[in-house]
């Protein structure tokens, strides 16, 4: 039986490399997969997924997925920065899954960096995805704690607490544990 999976975590905690090294594995053993991913993520190309550590796979770039249809015999269907994609089209790939028996995982942040549920995060969690925690560690120098949060920074260095959430990349984020969060948000200092 199809499945729907969601694999979140916060930025650093290697989403996209779990993703690429799952693709390939699957590819290497001769299962039919496709990958997709917002066709706004031009970070390192518009028809690639590159993780921070070096490694790619080549990717379909969709605005949105309300016609999509994998490819003939696609048993694996992964999704990349799946929170960025519609509740609606969340709605195609529980069709993908249960309707073709095409398993289908996503990768992608629960929250935005005001501690809001990105709509299309919410939508996975409603629809019954099996959820998969990948974790990452605090960056605030000495902490060991795990990352549950985004801080977003300006050029200043001072906390953004409002504002659109569609920036993509790390460079303005910082992943912090709950207690740096609360500390650094709610000052709004570095």
């Amino acid at each position: 039986m199809a499945q729907l999976h969601f694999y979140y975590g916060t930025m650093g905690s290697s989403k996209s490399a779990a993703l690429i090294m799952n693709a390939f594995n699957y590819k290497k053993n001769g299962i039919k997969t496709q990958v997709i991913k917002p066709s706004f993520d031009k970070r390192f190309s518009q028809d690639k997924i590159v993780s921070r550590i070096g490694i790619e796979t080549d990717a379909l770039s969709m605005p949105n997925l309300s016609k999509y249809v994998p490819e003939t015999d696609t048993k694996i269907l992964f999704v990349d920065e799946v929170q960025f994609f519609k509740p609606s089209d969340i709605d195609n790939l529980v069709h993908i899954a249960d309707n073709l028996g095409i398993i289908v995982i996503c990768y992608g942040l629960m929250t935005d960096s005001n501690e809001h549920i990105f709509p299309s995060s919410a939508r996975l969690i409603e629809v019954g995805a099996k959820l998969h925690l990948l974790q990452s560690n605090c960056q605030i120098n000495g902490c060991l704690k795990p990352a549950t949060h985004h801080l977003r920074f300006n050029a200043d260095g001072n906390v953004i607490t409002q504002g659109a959430q569609l920036e993509l990349g790390d460079t303005k984020y910082k992943s912090v544990c709950r207690q740096h969060f609360n500390e650094l948000y709610h000052s709004k200092t570095k």
